[in-house]
């Protein structure tokens, strides 16, 4: 069975820090790009960070890049973000995401999402 369980959410200070962590299993891991993404109350979700399978090449939104850290282990079959100088607008639920695509004649998505955690920051 396919599973993306998220935990380490909760209720941090502002300027605090918190990490993230997800552990997937029924799949293989180590082929496909990860990702967190987040949404707030009355918010449309949003990417917060990428990193592709081999870990090598990652991305970040405008609003976290220089907070945010995106890693990947593939021999335990985890993502994480740390997330650093944390701030009232990162509150949200937030979701790892896990995306592979191929092409064999016409391309292919395959992807599975993760239940996601909270993460409140607030004084």
């Amino acid at each position: 069975q396919v599973q993306l369980v998220e935990s380490g959410g909760g209720l941090v200070q502002p300027g605090g820090s918190l990490r993230l962590s997800c552990a997937a299993s029924g799949f293989f891991f180590s082929k496909y790009d990860l990702s967190w993404y987040r949404q707030a109350p009355g918010k449309e979700r949003e990417l917060v960070a990428a990193i592709s399978s081999t870990g090598g090449s990652t991305n970040y939104a405008d609003s976290v890049k220089g907070r945010f850290t995106i890693s990947r282990d593939n021999a335990k079959n985890t993502v994480a973000l740390q997330m650093n100088s944390l701030k009232p607008e990162d509150t949200a639920v937030y979701s790892c995401h896990a995306q592979l695509e191929v092409y064999i004649g016409i391309r292919r998505k395959y992807d599975y999402w993760g239940q996601g955690t909270q993460v409140t920051v607030s004084s």
